[in-house]
């Protein structure tokens, strides 16, 4: 007697078990025309499948046995297929089609934060309607070596639909292609108008609703069984058409089946991560914690350096300078201690989503006004190549080809005049012991920073800095150059954010940031820098 296998088929996704009259049909057929074809090209599975019955038929025990461990094998193979398509029926792209849309994949269409030199990069597209856009994240080939390890994370990322999130529309897998599809955010990052806005800063009624809605965002994927997000910072927040803010859809999967969670900036990263490697949902609060603290300062300032300010009460030194007199006292106090209490050290000490959410509800200010008006967006034009920025001094040309034999050299030049404006407020009994010891210090330093002994210029220099009796933004500058001529651009970043902190007007802070952004791969930022700098220094020049 031939072997046959019933399985029944419910069109529309409707199930028996869950309609009184379901439309429903049964195929009788030999079992091996149930095996999954090889696929073709981009083609779905065209209906739901749910196997409720299988009748097995045979003219002997043995034979039915044998039928049934066939069974469990088609299943095994076939819930692959099956998962793809809950999620895949409407969203699958083919490569050709996304070729075309993003111009072959052009530098031009290119809008990740590392550019082109990014192992994972986001292009902009437009698909063949003329109208819908898309972003399209293209992975390094060797990043998920499993198609079916990737189609479960995009299946999982792309169930999720929120307004506060950039949803996933889809994926494509062509041999060892793997690329995401979501939507596309016109209206640039929370980077793009937290540190390079050009007509005006961010008002704070809308920091405060970017802060809600992208605790909103993680609240709503955590309730999902989505609560792990990788690499969060103010790149990920992105503004759709209503210059609503949303969190981007590509950073709840890793960058490779491998990856590492927190690509760069080791500075921001969690404690835990630091030691172990992974990261947990407490992990993501810390996080957030950093933006917080990136829409209180304007500035992308280390959380070390953050936490001290806080804890000295120095709240002036870490609010945005642009901000000063439009918000309350009592609010800008709040929000410090929301984003203290997300960047506490023990995972454990750190509040849940559900929390944050509530806190920063009782903080909104103008509800009824639009994020369109609050942002006061007007289409501005793209931003040119800072590389190619006309009047940028010989320092400022140094720093954007990364010559730095010629910053040394024009540091070692210009000395320390440029600590003119740096304030000290010592006592005579610091002049007389304390003063007089950093100045010894620091004279070492400069021995060695002359003659390019790199490493004990930054043992000194730290011992300076570390005594506390001046701030010299030059000398920021220099260890900042140490580093770098160490291969350790995020120290040197950090350092150049300092010496910008202690002297603002300062272009050459600027100057040397864009060149640590150009250490580590950032080169859209570091040419952003180089054009704020080139900018700062003309109007200095202009007083």
């Amino acid at each position: 007697m031939p072997l046959t296998l019933i399985i029944h088929f419910y069109e529309n996704d409707k199930n028996p078990f869950h309609s009184a009259n379901p439309l429903y049909f049964q195929r009788k057929k030999p079992f091996h025309e149930f095996l999954p074809k090889e696929k073709k090209g981009n083609t779905t599975l065209k209906n739901r499948l749910c196997v409720t019955e299988a009748l097995l038929s045979c003219a002997s025990s043995p034979n039915g046995c044998l039928l049934f461990l066939f069974f469990l094998l088609f299943m095994r193979m076939l819930s692959f297929q099956i998962q793809a398509s809950s999620f895949l029926r409407s969203g699958e792209y083919k490569l050709d089609e996304l070729r075309a849309a993003t111009g072959g994949f052009s530098i031009e269409n290119v809008v990740s934060e590392h550019g082109e030199k990014a192992p994972n990069v986001v292009y902009k597209g437009k698909l063949p309607d003329g109208d819908s856009l898309i972003a399209v994240k293209r992975f390094n080939k060797s990043a998920w070596p499993d198609t079916r390890q990737f189609l479960d994370e995009a299946k999982t990322v792309g169930q999720l639909r929120s307004h506060r999130l950039a949803n996933l529309l889809g994926c494509c897998y062509e041999g060892d292609e793997r690329l995401l599809i979501a939507e596309f955010m016109p209206n640039e990052t929370l980077s793009k108008h937290l540190f390079h806005w050009e007509s005006q800063p961010l008002k704070w009624a809308m920091r405060l609703r970017v802060a809600l809605y992208l605790a909103q965002a993680l609240e709503y994927c955590s309730i999902k069984g989505r609560s792990l997000y990788h690499d969060l910072n103010a790149y990920r927040v992105l503004f759709d058409k209503d210059c609503n803010p949303r969190l981007s859809c590509f950073g709840l999967m890793k960058n490779s089946r491998d990856g590492k969670s927190y690509s760069t900036n080791l500075a921001f990263t969690p404690p835990e991560y630091m030691k172990t490697g992974r990261i947990n949902a407490e992990s993501v609060i810390y996080s957030f914690g950093t933006i917080l603290l990136d829409l209180l300062s304007g500035k992308h300032i280390p959380p070390s350096h953050a936490l001290d300010l806080i804890r000295e009460k120095n709240f002036q030194m870490l609010m945005d300078s642009c901000l000063e007199g439009h918000f309350s006292i009592e609010d800008g106090t709040e929000l410090v201690r929301i984003a203290s209490r997300c960047l506490q050290y023990e995972p454990r000490d750190r509040p849940n989503p559900k929390s944050v959410v509530m806190s920063l509800n009782a903080l909104q200010k103008q509800t009824e006004v639009s994020s369109v008006v609050l942002m006061e967006i007007t289409n501005p034009p793209p931003v040119e190549n800072a590389k190619e920025v006309d009047s940028l001094s010989p320092f400022g040309e140094a720093c954007s080809r990364m010559d730095l034999t010629a910053i040394h050299e024009m540091l070692e030049k210009s000395g320390y005049k440029d600590d003119e404006g740096a304030t000290n407020e010592l006592s005579f009994q610091m002049w007389t012991s304390e003063l007089q010891e950093a100045l010894n210090g620091r004279k070492r330093a400069d021995t060695a920073f002359k003659t390019k002994d790199f490493n004990t210029a930054i043992e000194s220099y730290t011992t300076f800095i570390e005594n506390g009796s001046m701030v010299s933004p030059t000398v920021y500058a220099r260890r900042c150059l140490c580093y770098l001529m160490n291969n350790k651009a995020q120290e040197a970043l950090g350092d150049a954010m300092q010496a910008q902190v202690a002297s603002p007007d300062w272009s050459t802070a600027l100057y040397l940031q864009a060149a640590a952004l150009f250490s580590l791969g950032m080169e859209n930022d570091a040419c952003e820098m180089l054009k704020d700098g080139s900018i700062l220094e003309a109007k200095t020049k202009g007083k």
